[in-house]
């Protein structure tokens, strides 16, 4: 049987390039973990709308 881990929400943004789509994996407060594919196009996209909102 495998080991049970607690599900944490602590550790680092991760993005992976999988495919032709990139794995973006956001930790959650009270746990767990956030998983979005995104394309390049909508990953450029975030990043014009992550600076325009803290600028």
């Amino acid at each position: 049987m495998a080991a049970m881990k607690p599900r944490t929400g602590e550790g680092p943004l991760e993005v992976t390039k999988e495919g032709r789509g990139l794995v973006m994996r956001v930790p959650l407060e009270g746990g767990g973990r956030l998983v979005v594919e995104l394309s390049p196009d909508e990953a450029q996209a975030l990043s014009e709308a992550l600076k325009g909102a803290t600028s």
